[in-house]
């Protein structure tokens, strides 16, 4: 781990602010997941994001717009996040998004094909061409027309322009946490 986690007393009365509201955002929409350390520091991509407030704030902002935005369905939006945590190896996105996915109902033999990178059995439609395009994006190519085009018969042009944005946005906290060498709670000390 390349930066620590800043304990919030230590944090500028502004910091501090954003600091509290993750906290009590994620208290609340992700309380399964370790979302703090034991000094009541955030973890995670929000370590970087509070050291380097001038470019995390901007992208905890826009991350936000994707939840208070969301029309695609939990699990959709949970296995496109497994692929893309899955296609950089993120640890920590992995460690919580296989919580979430599994709050959300997904089985855990998918949940756990989708964090080694493949493609599992019985998804639904939609949860299928979500893990294709997120798969697709992630390792750099041009979508195919033909994979867009089934993408929007099956989620709406709307929904794919999210699905779009969710595998972008999650690609920069992967990049993010693999930038820093933040690792996933239950790996602190590896």
């Amino acid at each position: 781990m390349r930066i620590t986690p800043i304990p919030p007393e230590q944090l500028p009365a502004d910091i501090r602010f954003v600091h509290d509201e993750i906290a009590n955002l994620v208290g609340h929409s992700q309380s399964q997941v370790n979302m703090l350390d034991e000094t009541g520091a955030l973890i995670g991509p929000f370590t970087a994001m509070l050291k380097f407030p001038a470019f995390g704030i901007p992208a905890l902002s826009f991350l936000r717009t994707l939840d208070i935005h969301a029309t695609l369905d939990k699990r959709v939006r949970e296995v496109a996040i497994l692929t893309v945590a899955a296609a950089y190896g993120a640890r920590f996105e992995l460690y919580a998004h296989q919580i979430m996915a599994s709050a959300f109902g997904l089985a855990d033999d998918v949940i756990a094909s989708l964090a080694a990178g493949v493609q599992p059995q019985g998804l639904s439609k939609q949860e299928a061409i979500a893990n294709i395009v997120a798969h697709a994006l992630t390792s750099g190519h041009l979508l195919p027309d033909s994979t867009y085009q089934r993408a929007v018969a099956l989620l709406g042009k709307d929904g794919v322009a999210e699905l779009f944005f969710l595998i972008g946005g999650y690609g920069l906290l992967a990049m993010i946490l693999n930038g820093f060498d933040i690792p996933a709670p239950d790996c602190q000390d590896k």
